[in-house]
C-alpha cells in the first residue's frame, strides 16, 4: 500500500516526507502534577507517532484535550503512558497514564484528537449512486485521512469506472466504503468467456445469468447448458480457469 501511495504521490509531485506537530489543549490548572502529565504525554506521543507512521508522507498533528479538573492525584514517583488495548493513534482516541510508584496508584485516560494530512481525492460537485467515476468527478488536494474510520482511496486508479455506494458531494474525500465496482451487465446479457487452462486458451459465447461485476464473480449457462462460474473482467468478457 505505501508502495503504491508513494507513486501516486510522485505523479502529483508532492513532497514526500513526515512533519509531526503537537498542540495541547491549554491547561485548566496550574497544578504541577498535572501540568507534568501533560508534559510527560506530549513526550510520549511524539515518540509513538514516530514509529508508528514511519514512512507515510503525511503530516500528523495532535490535539491533547484535558484531565477532569476535580481529579486530585496522589503524588508519584514514576508515571507510565501507555495505548490501551485495541487502541490507535489515529482519529479521535484516548491514552492512558498510569502511576507505578506512589503513595496511592492511580489511572487516568487522557483523550486525544490525531490527525494525519495528506493529499486524496475530493468530490466536486454531487454524484449519484450508479454514476461511473471519472478523472472530472474529484481533485487532488490535502485533508485529514484519520477524521474518518475508512481508509482513503489515494490512487486514482482504484476508484476511476467504479460507482458510489452513496450520493457524493463537493468536498469529500473518496473513502473505501464510499464506492464499489461498477455492474457492466445484466442477467441475459450475451458475453464472451475465455476458459484458460494450462498452456492453452479458448473463446466461446455464453449466455449470463447473474449480474456482472467487475473483479467479482458471475454465473453463464454455455450453448451446450453448462453452466459455468467465473470472473468478470470487463462489460462483455468472462473468465474461466479450467
Amino acid at each position: 500500500m505505501i508502495v503504491r501511495l508513494l507513486r501516486f504521490l510522485k505523479t502529483l509531485g508532492v513532497a514526500v516526507g513526515c512533519a509531526l506537530a503537537i498542540y495541547p489543549a491549554q491547561a485548566q490548572t496550574a497544578d504541577v502534577e498535572i501540568s507534568g502529565l501533560y508534559t510527560q504525554a506530549q513526550r510520549w506521543l511524539d515518540q509513538a507517532l514516530a514509529r508508528q507512521d514511519a514512512g507515510l508522507p503525511l503530516r500528523m498533528e495532535v490535539v491533547v484535550g484535558q484531565l477532569d479538573p476535580r481529579l486530585k492525584l496522589a503524588p508519584c514517583q514514576q508515571v507510565e503512558p501507555y495505548l490501551p488495548v485495541g487502541t490507535r493513534l489515529w482519529g479521535k482516541t484516548r491514552m492512558g497514564l498510569r502511576c507505578l510508584e506512589g503513595t496511592r496508584r492511580w489511572n487516568v485516560f487522557l483523550p486525544l484528537t490525531v490527525k494525519a494530512y495528506g493529499p486524496a481525492w475530493v468530490i466536486k460537485g454531487q454524484v449519484a449512486p450508479g454514476e461511473v467515476l471519472t478523472a472530472a468527478h474529484a481533485m487532488a488536494v490535502e485533508v485529514d485521512w484519520a477524521e474518518s474510520p475508512s481508509a482513503i482511496v489515494a490512487n486514482q486508479g482504484d476508484w476511476l469506472g467504479k460507482t458510489p455506494s452513496r450520493v457524493l458531494t463537493t468536498g469529500q474525500a473518496l473513502r473505501q466504503d464510499m464506492v464499489k465496482a461498477a455492474q457492466v451487465f445484466q442477467a441475459g446479457a450475451q458475453v464472451r468467456v475465455l476458459a484458460t487452462g494450462t498452456g492453452f486458451e479458448i473463446a466461446s459465447r455464453g449466455q449470463a445469468i447473474s449480474a456482472g461485476v467487475v473483479g467479482q464473480y458471475a454465473r453463464v449457462r454455455m450453448d451446450n447448458g453448462q453452466i459455468l462460474s467465473g470472473l468478470v473482467a470487463d462489460d462483455r468478457t468472462v473468465r474461466v480457469l479450467l
